[in-house]
């Protein structure tokens, strides 16, 4: 058992909770494998301690992956970084996201585990950062005539279903033939922008040949 931490220290605390649960969570392959008394063990505090910091296994569950899904926010800057063409951005962008999900498989399929009809923790962690990252792209590839113009939101949604439908298949069915890259997934990627695209050409037409 680990030395505790001194009286004061909630915040350390807090953040060797989460650890004893990533810890946990990982080598057991998903949430099953954890629970407040295996973490509090891990930890060296008794199970009345965690919970003066998480109501319960869900909300530490959640804290785990939205303390993860931080890190998401440079990832995607990272992956923006230095690309003026729009769909590229878009497909980059993309890329990025089926990466980190196969990078962090377990994590990843937690996240998304339980349907939620109020937003999570981590919820709002991917749309204060990651969604709001793709937004920019997309907002400006409809101001550009890339994409159709329309709700910026409702765009970004379809994106991002296109991309976490690969990577969910792609975490969840690891040996199947995709390859040892990203190829398959990035040619879906911009099929899908260029699809869009192909719309706003259409729309701009069509308004053209009613003037």
């Amino acid at each position: 058992m680990r030395k505790r931490s001194p009286r004061g220290s909630g915040g350390l605390l807090g953040d060797e909770i989460l650890d004893a649960a990533t810890e946990l969570l990982i080598a057991g392959d998903g949430g099953a494998g954890v629970s407040i008394r295996a973490v509090a063990a891990r930890v060296g505090v008794t199970p009345p301690s965690i919970y003066l910091h998480f109501a319960d296994k869900e909300e530490l569950l959640d804290a785990v992956c939205a303390r993860f899904f931080e890190q998401f926010d440079d990832v995607m800057v990272a992956a923006a970084d230095g690309i003026d063409d729009l769909t590229e951005r878009g497909v980059a962008q993309g890329l990025a996201y089926v990466r980190f999900a196969i990078d962090n498989p377990v994590i990843f399929r937690e996240a998304f585990a339980r349907p939620t009809t109020e937003p999570t923790q981590t919820d709002q962690v991917l749309m204060a950062s990651a969604f709001q990252r793709m937004r920019a792209t997309v907002a400006e590839a409809m101001e550009a005539g890339v994409l159709p113009r329309g709700e910026v939101t409702a765009m970004v949604l379809r994106l991002w279903s296109i991309a976490h439908g690969v990577a969910d298949l792609m975490t969840a069915k690891p040996g199947l033939p995709w390859g040892q890259d990203l190829t398959l997934a990035e040619d879906v990627l911009r099929a899908a922008l260029t699809g869009f695209g192909q719309e706003s050409v259409k729309s701009e037409l069509l308004r053209r040949d009613e003037r």
